[in-house]
């Protein structure tokens, strides 16, 4: 049975790597489950952000990449699965995936969510963060994987490989 971590991954972050290769330790199996419904304005297409997920995970058997539409309580009981990864940088997301946790466990009493901790080194990197400081043409080589980071680039305009 595989544990499903969601997220918008827009985009995929070193953090979220970190996480995903930490799941697949303990569970064995993992299934990167991309969101298309966000209320977030997101940079990337759902199909730019599974496919630069399937070319960072490309070598790592036991990681399945795909889309998700819909409920995400839905998607994991469609999935065959029980289990929800969710990470956890500091105190503020707690609160967050608190609720999310208990508003999942309310619609699907049988599934359970799962929290990992950050490693320390990724706790002040999120997604927003990155796109923001890569928006003005800052540097986020190393905060994100390097397919990710040559798409970030090109996205924004800037030529890739930045020297500096």
């Amino acid at each position: 049975m595989p544990i499903i971590y969601p997220g918008t991954f827009d985009p995929l972050t070193n953090g979220h790597c970190s996480l995903i290769r930490r799941g697949l330790e303990i569970f064995g199996n993992i299934v990167v489950a991309v969101a298309n419904d966000t209320p977030k304005n997101p940079l990337f297409t759902i199909e730019e952000r599974v496919k630069m997920a399937e070319e960072v995970f490309a070598d790592q058997p036991g990681i399945h990449v795909e889309p998700f539409s819909g409920l995400l309580v839905d998607y994991v009981e469609r999935k065959g699965s029980k289990v929800i990864l969710r990470g956890l940088r500091a105190v503020s997301d707690f609160e967050y995936e608190l609720q999310m946790a208990l508003m999942n466990r309310k619609l699907k009493r049988h599934i359970q969510t799962v929290f990992l901790m950050t490693d320390y080194q990724w706790l002040f990197t999120s997604s927003t963060i990155i796109k923001s400081a890569a928006q003005l043409g800052g540097e986020v080589r190393g905060l994100v994987p390097d397919p990710v980071y040559r798409a970030v680039r090109q996205k924004y305009g800037y030529p890739y490989p930045i020297n500096r």
